[in-house]
């Protein structure tokens, strides 16, 4: 897992972006996330802290009246069911004569997905067996470490390479006929591979499991051994065993049952195969609270069974709405306070880690409606090399980004994006769960995130300016707690380190930020199902939030904002971006304010708008 310092783009590849901004997944993306992009906040959200009160979400509200208008015209929709209990055949009987298909059985978190009549909507509205209804929406890969600049062959000197801990890659599939994911013997490390897409697992021009080319990639990043590179291009934790869960088709593209589904086999397989992190570099816009999203109960439901669950921020850092620079744009389900949820850097040339600089595209928080502080860390992520998979989409869509082994193949590939600053981490975490088995979830992200470089502080950075030539435009990348988090991995720092997080469940769950009146922001910790003086760096102060986010960025409970920053005015346009109609203290339980706070104006922007976001961001910035 290497940089691979490109030279200037010919004019003809000008127009080649990285896989996730490239001309085939643009109009993936926008079909995609239609939903998501094509309506105004207003029109899907009857309450600006993203919770509904009603048994069918707002986003369904426009179809709900059809349904009692009796207009709906034979139309159908897919959704997901969350029941009040594990559901039984009888509720399956039920749904069938309304009319429904069932997709999945998502009984980790009590529901199903269904493809139902528009007209059934009514049904399940006055259904007292069900507890919420919302869309299974589409979701996609988040593409855009190296190990030098994390500090990964300190870990490896002293013997860790991650053997015996198993890894669940949520993605593409994996490509298990590539010889650096097998071990000395020529034996795979992918133990197990399963479909959740109902898609083909092959096709005529090669491709195994991986029809898309993005999870085979980021498992490289993971634990590829570097055999077919001279170890140029050997992952984090080459000694990891791969837990395949297909959750994306030869597009890129899935649900949110797909997803739902893998990562609850992750759960069932977990002792089978020692699962102790689950990698999901994929994700898609927030439309309810986290509290209410079933894509973010599923991650839960993961982290709680004891599987430290890494999820990428999003490609969304360019989005700017209102002059809101990005911030407010991190995906679900990285919204979610337990999982950690990664940013990207870059690496300008270099493998020091004070060379490295925020990649512009990278989301930034606070999560929208939650205000939750988001991303945890960063992570190297532009122009990663890793395993190619022959036959695979992108790697016939961008054959000028393929990279030569030692034996004269195209063994290997170019990729940019959260999506690949993420596997770095899991790769770090199997190595701390290698040297220390008995670390829970809470544990392993409190000490990546405490070790973690604050590059904030370390290296005096205040912001950063990239320039793309493709956009012909300049991105102003500013380094504070929602666009770094807690700081770079550094790998070497978290496996020396004996620092110890207690095992409590939620002890290191992310918090929330609260706009204060008089223009402070405080950050708020736990929820309602953690106490404040329960989370490591909460109340109780076992760290304290200056060591964990660095002392130039936090100072007491008040957060230190620089004076161009888009909340730090509200006569502001971008300020509404980020924090809604309305802020103060936080309701009941230490949970998000009890008025209409972080309205969607970020997923509830205009498709227009969101094409300029994504269509023409790529991987040449400067």
């Amino acid at each position: 897992m290497k940089y691979r310092k490109k030279s200037p783009k010919t004019a003809g590849r000008g127009e080649r972006h990285s896989a996730a901004w490239g001309k085939r997944l643009t109009m993936t993306l926008l079909l995609a996330t239609g939903m998501a992009f094509g309506q105004r906040s207003n029109d899907f959200m009857a309450e600006g802290n993203g919770r509904f009160t009603s048994r069918i979400a707002p986003e369904l509200s426009g179809l709900l009246a059809k349904a009692h208008q009796g207009t709906t015209h034979g139309q159908t929709v897919k959704v997901i069911v969350q029941y009040k209990q594990v559901p039984t055949a009888a509720h399956y009987a039920t749904m069938q004569g309304r009319g429904g298909h069932v997709n999945a059985k998502l009984h980790m978190i009590k529901s199903a997905a269904f493809t139902i009549p528009v007209s059934a909507l009514a049904a399940l509205e006055s259904d007292p067996d069900i507890l919420s209804v919302t869309i299974d929406h589409p979701m996609n890969v988040l593409d855009e470490t190296t190990d030098m600049a994390t500090g990964v062959p300190s870990a490896w000197g002293s013997g860790f390479t991650g053997a015996g801990v198993g890894v669940a890659v949520i993605d593409s599939g994996i490509n298990d006929s590539h010889p650096d994911l097998q071990n000395a013997n020529g034996t795979s490390r992918v133990v197990y591979h399963q479909d959740f897409t109902g898609t083909a697992t092959s096709n005529s021009a090669g491709a195994k499991y991986d029809l898309y080319g993005h999870g085979t990639h980021v498992a490289g990043i993971i634990g590829g051994n570097g055999s077919l590179s001279g170890g140029q291009y050997e992952g984090v934790a080459p000694g990891v065993n791969f837990v395949d869960l297909r959750a994306l088709d030869a597009n890129g593209a899935g649900t949110d049952s797909t997803v739902i589904a893998a990562i609850q086999q992750a759960v069932s397989l977990k002792n089978t195969y020692n699962i102790r992190v689950m990698n999901i570099s994929l994700g898609r816009g927030i439309f309810v609270s986290y509290t209410q999203d079933p894509l973010c109960q599923a991650v839960e439901a993961a982290w709680k069974s004891g599987i430290v669950v890494v999820v990428a921020a999003g490609n969304y850092g360019r989005l700017s709405v209102n002059g809101s620079n990005g911030y407010g744009t991190v995906t679900a389900p990285g919204n979610d306070p337990f999982v950690l949820t990664v940013g990207a850097t870059k690496s300008n040339g270099s493998t020091s880690p004070s060379a490295e600089t925020l990649a512009s595209y990278s989301s930034k928080g606070p999560t929208t409606y939650d205000h939750i502080v988001k991303p945890d860390m960063v992570a190297p992520g532009n122009d990663i090399v890793s395993l190619s998979a022959p036959g695979a989409t992108l790697e016939a869509d961008y054959p000028a980004e393929l990279v030569t082994g030692t034996d004269g193949n195209n063994d290997y590939f170019t990729l940019s994006g959260t999506s690949m600053a993420t596997p770095a981490v899991v790769g770090s975490a199997a190595l701390l769960l290698q040297e220390q088995s008995t670390l829970t979830p809470d544990q392993v992200k409190a000490r990546l995130m405490l070790t973690a470089t604050k590059i904030n502080v370390s290296f005096g950075l205040v912001s950063t300016s990239a320039w793309v030539p493709h956009l012909s435009q300049t991105f102003t990348s500013f380094y504070d707690m929602f666009a770094v988090g807690s700081g770079l991995l550094n790998v070497q720092s978290a496996t020396n380190s004996s620092a110890l997080a207690p095992a409590t469940l939620g002890a290191a769950l992310s918090p929330a930020a609260v706009y204060n009146p008089n223009g402070s922001v405080s950050l708020v910790y736990g929820n309602t199902t953690v106490a404040p003086n329960s989370v490591v760096w909460g109340t109780s102060v076992v760290w304290g939030a200056s060591v964990v986010w660095g002392a130039a960025t936090v100072s007491g409970t008040s957060v230190v904002w620089g004076t161009s920053l888009p909340w730090n005015s509200n006569l502001l346009s971008a300020f509404s971006v980020v924090w809604g109609a309305s802020t103060g203290p936080a309701g009941p339980g230490n949970g998000p304010g009890p008025g209409p706070a972080a309205t969607s104006v970020v997923w509830g922007a205009t498709v227009s708008n969101a094409d300029a976001a994504f269509s023409d961001a790529g991987d040449d910035e400067q």
